[in-house]
């Protein structure tokens, strides 16, 4: 051990450092010195040993500005040493080196609240870089605080809520790559926004892309950048947004939309932190926190060949999953005041509520859209309203959705001519709706009987639900669960019936 010689210095120098100072923790005395040299390099005073009881003593005395720490320890274990650090010494970031056969346990570390990561053998250049980088993050998380600067605010009175405020409180200071997951319209660029503006960047770019709004060929350009002459109407070099985010973050929208060939390289980036532009032969070196999203369930693509599952496992570090809003529904009161008192101010009308009846609709409504489509439904109605209020006529339709309202006219409209009512080619013989329409003894199809309502009344939504699941259901098996063919079936769109499947829990029975 090397305690004693390295932490030596005069009472002074402890209360007043002129220089950041660097502890290692590693129990490789080859590592702690080759460590030391290239900090001390730079200008940095470095402590080092390799008992992680001894490291906890040296934090003891004010004045360690960053820990640099290996994972496996003869005398305490690297996980056990960083929970202690950030029980007691929570301000100090962790940047946790290991080796590569333990990817495992370093996903754990930055769950702990490491700051990064770095693999064994590092690169020099690396060490530098992201040591700079933590010591320069300091400083500005100190005025962050000072300040009082704090993230986006979430809207949300419910526990899942909370838990995934916590989860952004805990993680944005770290560099973890994070996975935000959840259906379309639930806020996953808020969330990542939120990440960006409380973590050590909050300074430096925040660059997002939609991974679903390019072309292969547009995306590797969009992300990577290219030269000029790279390919037809490359007139000039163009940076890509790697290169935009150096020094920040990165959001990669959409990610599961990837193909496997761009989903090679996206690995190599986060693996080596380095890509070369389409047209290029150099490697670029950035500096980037990954944050990813989707609307697919990633493990389901992997065992369906679509994934790498390599690149899941990177992307997976840091986890965050947004609940739909029809499991917060308490909350819609208070993101319905909040889009009211927004656009009401934006469209410079006076408006003073919403009606009992109108908020009742609204709580009571599933909302396949989220949030997004709770936000679209107040500014149309806020749009259209005459009075001071909304009432239940600036939501005639947009609330149910197109889907809902040919079974609400009938419902409504119980002695109107058939004709004028949109009816599936589907004769309902039992509890489930059946895909091909049964011929009549005529060898003509039969007409679907208009749907009665039952004298108890009934749940329309979920009836609909239901049948709506029986359908898909039926289209997948005919296709042999190949989901573009039973999207043809149903003239549905590709993302379209991808998001139903998803929303509507439907899974492919495990084989016999």
């Amino acid at each position: 051990m090397t305690t004693e010689h390295s932490a030596h210095r005069s009472s002074d120098a402890l209360l007043k450092p002129a220089t950041p100072r660097i502890l290692v923790l590693d129990d490789e005395l080859a590592i702690q010195q080759l460590l030391k040299v290239i900090l001390e390099g730079e200008g940095y005073e470095v402590l080092h040993t390799d008992d992680g009881g001894a490291a906890l003593k040296l934090l003891d005395v004010p004045g360690v500005d960053l820990i640099i720490q290996d994972l496996r320890m003869p005398k305490m274990d690297g996980l056990t040493f960083l929970r202690k650090v950030k029980e007691h010494h929570p301000d100090i970031p962790v940047i946790v080196v290991t080796a590569f056969g333990t990817f495992e346990t370093a996903v754990e570390a930055m769950r702990l609240g490491a700051y990064t990561h770095l693999n064994k053998p590092f690169d020099t250049e690396e060490i530098r870089l992201t040591v700079a980088r933590a010591l320069e993050r300091i400083e500005i998380n100190r005025k962050t605080s000072r300040t009082g600067v704090s993230f986006v605010d979430i809207i949300s009175n419910t526990a899942l809520m909370t838990a995934v405020s916590s989860m952004i409180k805990r993680v944005a200071p770290t560099d973890s790559t994070v996975l935000i997951t959840g259906e379309s319209g639930t806020g996953k660029e808020l969330v990542a926004h939120a990440i960006h503006h409380t973590s050590l960047r909050a300074d430096q770019p925040f660059v997002a892309v939609n991974c679903g709004a390019f072309t292969e060929t547009l995306l590797e350009s969009e992300l990577f950048g290219h030269l000029k002459g790279a390919f037809t109407n490359a007139i000039a070099d163009r940076k890509g947004v790697f290169e935009s985010a150096d020094g920040g973050t990165l959001f990669l929208d959409e990610v599961g939309e990837l193909t496997l060939p761009t989903q090679v390289k996206l690995l190599r980036v986060l693996e080596t932190r380095t890509f070369k532009p389409v047209g290029g032969a150099r490697d670029v070196r950035v500096d980037v926190r990954f944050i990813t999203a989707t609307n697919r369930v990633l493990l389901e693509m992997v065992a369906e060949g679509q994934f790498r599952e390599d690149l899941f496992y990177r992307l997976n570090v840091i986890p965050i999953e947004l609940p739909p809003l029809r499991e917060r529904k308490e909350d819609i009161p208070l993101l319905a005041g909040h889009f009211l008192a927004r656009f009401t101010k934006r469209m410079n009308k006076r408006m003073s509520g919403i009606d009992d009846a109108v908020m009742e609709k609204l709580v009571a409504h599933a909302w396949p859209g989220n949030i997004r489509e709770l936000e679209n439904t107040i500014e149309r109605a806020v749009a259209l309203a005459i009075g001071e209020r909304i009432t239940l006529a600036d939501l005639s339709g947009p609330v149910l959705g197109k889907m809902l309202r040919p079974a609400i006219a009938a419902v409504a409209n119980p002695t109107e001519p058939q004709h004028s009512v949109v009816q599936p080619p589907v004769i309902v013989r039992s509890a489930m709706p059946v895909l091909v329409p049964a011929p009549s003894e005529a060898g003509t199809h039969d007409q679907a009987p208009a749907p009665v309502l039952p004298r108890e009344g009934m749940d329309l939504e979920q009836h609909l639900l239901d049948h709506e699941r029986a359908f898909i259901l039926q289209a997948l098996e005919r296709c042999n669960w190949n989901i573009t063919d039973a999207g043809k079936l149903l003239n549905m769109t590709f993302r379209s019936i991808r998001y139903r499947v998803s929303k509507l829990g439907i899974e492919r029975p495990p084989k016999e």
